[in-house]
């Protein structure tokens, strides 16, 4: 049965019809229209659905709408801005990191949240962080290139 929940999603207030175990990533993209995350595996593996919530770096494909109402969502178009872009977003293009595009929403939104408490990472911290996200373009090298830049430039 469809509850209604308040969704706070990059700084707008939006409130939703759902069942309460709908993925936040449905909700996100069939009822708000947003083109990040994205659906890349719907079991938590890949990470093309992350988002942050309240800060933490969530897979949104396996987060129930119910569980993310009354907090803080930010997706990869509320973290930075074309005028003000975020650091990492930067660094993704100044590393000339996008190939597919697919996976990015999740790198991006991964190693900000870990940005966001490590400021000086190494490399193994950085490598430990985003364990888990997939790539099939095989770009980790220029991400890795990319996350240590922003990570200089956040410090």
């Amino acid at each position: 049965m469809a509850e209604k929940y308040s969704l706070r999603v990059n700084g707008a207030a939006h409130t939703i019809e759902a069942d309460p175990d709908m993925p936040l990533l449905y909700a996100l993209r069939d009822d708000l229209g947003l083109d990040n995350p994205h659906f890349g595996c719907g079991l938590s593996q890949c990470g093309a659905c992350t988002v942050h919530v309240d800060g933490v770096a969530t897979r949104s494909c396996v987060t129930p709408v119910s569980k993310a109402a009354g907090h803080e969502i930010t997706t990869l178009q509320g973290l930075g801005t074309p005028e003000r872009p975020h650091p990492l977003q930067t660094a993704y293009v100044e590393e000339q990191v996008p190939q597919c595009g697919y996976c990015i929403n999740g790198w991006i939104m991964t190693a900000a949240a870990f940005l966001n408490t490590k400021k000086k990472p190494t490399d193994a911290e950085i490598r430990t962080a985003l364990t888990g996200l997939k790539c099939r373009c095989g770009t980790h090298t220029a991400i890795m290139r990319a996350v240590k830049r922003a990570a200089d430039k956040m410090a």
